[in-house]
């Protein structure tokens, strides 16, 4: 109810009747109205969001989890060789393939680049092709064998002085080596005509007598090209001479034949060189992970990452192999060339277990943030098959979680629009319904999924994404699916915890009609599960604080008070239960356990609730004519210390100032008001300035009743509240003020102003903070006029005070004196709307009252307005 309204109209013209001005104004206000002038009487409750402790250790699902151990995937596993597909993506012979996008390019110079390179020869008899075709397989047995390159293939010259030897010695091995490749490509070129053969045979031919004419000047080149590989956006080593698109303009299959033969030169003389490095320092984890370095930037300055790469197979080999050294440094290494290499099935599966048990470990978080694995994992997210590739997508999924938890990873994530990507991730995972049998599987990873993106919530970037992207209506239908999975939910509703905090994102949410029936279900379901139901609460508490809509929405939705009075008894019982069993335990005050406790954290979160609520006026009504929450709000005081719990309290002394607002018959708070003013009295009495504000606040409410004023004269809590004007703090003399000012409605109850020295008080606080505060001004007014109804003498009435009163009310009835005119126009149109309606008229009458008295000559007759 108002502290105060207008004067009412006189019914005798020829006499001064002065009405008390705690009496409601007849004409209908609307909502917001009333709200504004009756500030600090409804408020709204804010409260720090629940807290979600960093787990000790990295696993796909925390020691929390609802899932049993045996029924989730393992986060500790073993990985060898033989976890990947050996005879994994093998093209498949006869296959026609589709042509490479870059096409390396063999330049003799830097000087010639325009020259073509033509192949040799290929040996004219069979046996020679046999033969060389028998040292291939046997290359291929000798890398099965565990041997990363076969001694045969490089000829003795080779194995003596290496890649770094003489220049003839080089070019001879380059030569053998160059046609051992290429008769073996001819052993494997499918040739359906006599046309194409000869095509074949010249262009061997000439590329024989071109390697021949320029082996100096190629092989200065090639000894240069190491320095180029350190970065895979470096010019490549084989640039295209302009005649290359005239060479490939004629049939399809001469096209395929110039790849392969080029892809088995740019084999032999870069990728082997580097083959036979990790060879011989596989004892070396620096020098390996130097090599693998090195590795993956020729691969991807030859196009060879993919799966179109002819000898992708026995790479592969050869780097599933090297896991077996147990080394995350190197591993990290080779998941990247792995997962460059679009490994499927078993191999995906093995990789991205590798990346996760990479990203397990948070010291690997410096090496992680220096290479471009998040790259590789956030690809295998936006391409592999959701159903075909579920476990592996679970680590993958498990390994960005993990990358998210650093703050320099989570930064590059949201750089790379990872939180879009996830979303569309979730928009597929949600796509398969309950009866599916990959359903289960999947909440597996949009445990994952969820969790990381709680994660990407704290970035505004993220939460741009995500509004922007419907995430949302998303989340809640994931939210709806899985009501069965506590880990689900728990996650969704973490993430909407998060960004509920934020107008934009709550404004969303709170349009979102289907929220409020989910967060009801969530709640009566898993009504025990502390870490859920606190969450839900204060997202319900966020979008009640400042969204009249979302109140009523709520209110409206059926069994939502129900829920509300369930849990508060609820965790209410669990509270005092708690309490016992210390007490019992008789442990020593220092030994007080730690406040709020989980069950105290959830009261604060659900009176907040209330609170909110009640600022709507039929909800605030409901609500205050509901006997139990009242009887609840009541029992937190009874049972609860400030000092004990200094939010919990003060929130219960808040939500029941807002609900003795409301001034009805059928309300609870008229019924409980005497048993509320002594618990009220212990707050009032605290040490605990917040505290006391609020009893005042109730106070300034209940004073309207004549049980309450006789109750505050009579625990001379009048006394305190005179004192509160000293306070210096406009808020608690705005409720001291509405308290006194309901106090001198009584004719009996006027004299204590003057015997607590309130009317010194009550003037000071005009001048200190009337200019700033026209409410509180039109306040002490209204106090003042009902002190001095009865006036005979100004002196006698208002004392050694009554000139300086005099002055100050002359000064602030100018208008050019009162408002500050260098205040910007929206305040200085605030302020004056206040002072021309709430201040001007009470004081222009209390000033005309004071003048009239200033003799001992009778009032001049006023017309009460």
């Amino acid at each position: 109810v108002l502290l105060c309204s207008r004067m009412q109209p006189s019914k005798d013209k020829n006499t001064e009747e002065a009405e008390p001005f705690y009496r409601l104004s007849l004409p209908k206000k609307t909502s917001s109205e009333i709200i504004n002038e009756a500030r600090n009487v409804l408020r709204t409750l804010r409260t720090r969001r629940p807290f979600t402790p960093t787990g000790n250790q990295r696993k796909l699902f925390g020691s929390g989890s609802s899932r049993p151990p045996q029924n989730r995937p393992p986060s500790v596993f073993s990985l060898h060789a033989s976890s990947f597909d050996l005879a994994e993506s093998r093209p498949v012979s006869g296959v026609r393939l589709s042509p490479l996008d870059h096409k390396p390019v063999l330049v003799a110079s830097a000087k010639d680049e325009d020259s073509s390179i033509c192949l040799p020869k290929p040996p004219a008899d069979d046996a020679e092709v046999r033969k060389l075709s028998s040292a291939r397989a046997r290359f291929f047995r000798r890398t099965s064998q565990g041997s990363f390159l076969s001694a045969k293939m490089v000829p003795p010259a080779q194995n003596e002085e290496k890649l770094d030897s003489e220049e003839p010695a080089m070019m001879n091995n380059l030569c053998r080596s160059t046609n051992n490749c290429l008769a073996e490509q001819r052993s494997y070129t499918p040739f359906n005509d006599e046309s194409r053969q000869l095509i074949c045979n010249q262009r061997m031919s000439r590329l024989e007598d071109s390697l021949k004419g320029t082996a100096g000047k190629f092989l200065f080149q090639l000894r240069g090209e190491s320095d180029q590989m350190k970065k895979p956006d470096t010019s490549s080593a084989w640039p295209r001479s302009p005649g290359w698109k005239k060479r490939v303009t004629g049939s399809e299959d001469e096209t395929r034949i110039n790849e392969l033969e080029e892809e088995e030169i740019f084999w032999h003389i870069k990728i082997l060189p580097i083959l036979h490095e990790l060879e011989e320092v596989e004892d070396n984890i620096e020098n390996l992970c130097l090599a693998c370095t090195k590795l993956y930037q020729a691969l991807n300055e030859g196009n060879m990452l993919g799966k179109r790469f002819k000898r992708r197979s026995v790479l592969l080999k050869l780097l599933y192999k090297l896991v077996d050294v147990d080394s995350d440094p190197l591993c990290l290494k080779l998941a990247k060339i792995i997962l460059a290499m679009k490994v499927d099935g078993k191999s995906l599966l093995g990789v991205c277990k590798l990346a996760f048990k990479i990203c397990r470990n948070e010291k690997n978080d410096y090496i992680i943030q220096n290479d471009r694995l998040l790259d590789c994992l956030l690809e295998v997210l936006r391409t592999e098959d959701l159903q075909k590739n579920s476990e592996a997508l679970l680590y993958c999924m498990g390994a960005i979680k993990f990358m998210s938890g650093n703050a320099v990873l989570l930064n590059e994530m949201v750089n790379k629009g990872a939180a879009e990507m996830l979303l569309q991730l979730m928009k597929q995972i949600n796509k398969v319904k309950e009866n599916d049998t990959y359903f289960s599987n999947l909440g597996h990873l949009l445990v994952q999924l969820t969790a990381t993106l709680r994660n990407l919530a704290d970035l505004p970037p993220a939460r741009c994404q995500l509004v922007c992207n419907g995430a949302v209506s998303e989340l809640c239908v994931a939210l709806e699916q899985r009501m069965n999975d506590t880990d689900a939910c728990t996650y969704i509703v973490r993430i909407f915890s998060k960004l509920s905090s934020y107008s934009d994102f709550c404004a969303a949410l709170a349009d979102c009609s289907r929220c409020y029936v989910l967060f009801l279900a969530l709640l009566n379901k898993h009504q025990k599960q502390q870490d859920l139901v606190i969450r839900i609460i204060f997202i319900l508490g966020n979008l009640t604080e400042k969204n009249n809509q979302a109140r009523e929405q709520f209110f409206k939705e059926r069994g939502s008070v129900n829920t509300l009075i369930s849990l508060f008894q609820t965790y209410h019982e669990l509270d005092l239960n708690a309490q016992k069993r210390y007490h019992e335990r008789g442990r020593e005050d220092k030994n007080h356990p730690k406040h709020p406790s989980e069950a105290e954290d959830v009261l604060i979160k659900l009176i907040r609730v209330l609170a909110n609520l009640s600022i709507h006026p039929s909800v605030g009504a409901a609500l205050a004519a509901a006997h139990r929450i009242v009887e609840l709000l009541v029992t937190v005081l009874e049972c609860k210390s400030v000092d004990d719990c200094e939010e919990l309290v003060i929130n219960a002394a808040t939500t029941i100032n807002n609900l003795s607002y409301y001034k009805m018959k059928s309300s609870a708070v008229q019924d409980k008001k005497l048993h509320i003013a002594e618990m009220l009295l212990k707050l009032l009495m605290s040490n605990n300035m917040d505290g006391v504000v609020e009893a005042v606040r109730v106070f300034g409410n209940l004073s309207q009743y004549h049980e309450i004023c006789d109750f505050i004269m009579q625990k001379k809590i009048y006394k305190f509240m005179i004192a509160l004007l000293d306070a210096k703090n406009q808020d608690v003399c705005f409720s001291a003020c509405g308290v006194l000012l309901n106090l001198t409605v009584d004719k009996n109850k006027r004299a204590l102003l003057m015997e607590e020295g309130g009317i010194g008080k009550l003037v000071d606080c005009l001048q200190d903070f009337g200019p700033a505060d026209w409410q509180l001004a039109c306040l002490i007014c209204k106090t003042l006029w009902n002190y001095s109804e009865n006036i005979t003498s100004a002196a006698s009435c208002f004392g050694e005070d009554t000139n300086t009163l005099l002055v100050l009310l002359t000064s602030l009835l100018d208008e050019e004196v009162a408002l500050d005119y260098s205040l910007d126009t929206d305040l200085r149109d605030y302020h004056k709307l206040y002072w021309e309606r709430e201040f001007k008229p009470v004081a222009e009458k209390l000033l005309d009252r004071i003048q009239s008295h200033q003799s001992c000559l009778p009032a001049a007759t006023i017309t009460p307005f």
